[in-house]
């Protein structure tokens, strides 16, 4: 990095929903899954700055140009009894990784999950994005293989909220 540029994290604002919004298709690009993005304006607004926000986000800056975020929410550890941070997507743009800007978004969010009381941070990685995984492991993050990740979604999420007894449902 060059001394005279200026790395800034903030705080996002319902102003930069449009630039998280562009960020988060970035990503899905990056990460082959393009597809898969439907998320809109007005759909960021409501669940980061709305009534009932469930989300949060950081932007990051590069001589007051934005050039990545860190979207995150708080979940919570039954086994610590405490709340936990859930890192959803942390992306920089390609030109200026290697500048340290990754890095300070993570250290950004374990500052808030310090001050939150969170006993730990957590995120998911593809596994073939081998420059992450040595990023996060180089921060001293190590991979939760013992756990299977597992989702529902579009049809069998409605299905399954569509069942009335136990009788439904079958082990």
């Amino acid at each position: 990095m060059k001394q005279d540029q200026m790395i800034d994290i903030r705080e996002a604002t319902e102003q930069d929903v449009p630039q998280l919004l562009a960020f988060i298709r970035e990503l899905a690009e990056y990460e082959r899954l393009a597809h898969q993005v439907v998320a809109t304006v007005e759909d960021l607004s409501r669940n980061l700055f709305g009534p009932q926000p469930c989300a949060h986000a950081l932007v990051a800056s590069l001589d007051s140009h934005p050039v990545g975020f860190a979207l995150y929410f708080y979940n919570f550890s039954t086994f610590l009894g405490r709340p936990g941070l859930y890192l959803e997507d942390l992306y920089v743009r390609p030109p200026a990784r290697g500048l340290g800007i990754g890095g300070q978004l993570l250290a950004r969010l374990a500052r808030l999950a310090l001050a939150r009381g969170c006993g730990r941070m957590e995120w998911a990685v593809l596994d073939w994005n081998q420059p992450a995984i040595g990023f996060y492991r180089k921060l001293g993050a190590t991979p939760n293989d013992d756990w299977t990740t597992y989702r529902l979604s579009g049809n069998a999420l409605r299905d399954l909220a569509a069942v009335e007894s136990a009788a439904g449902i079958s082990d």
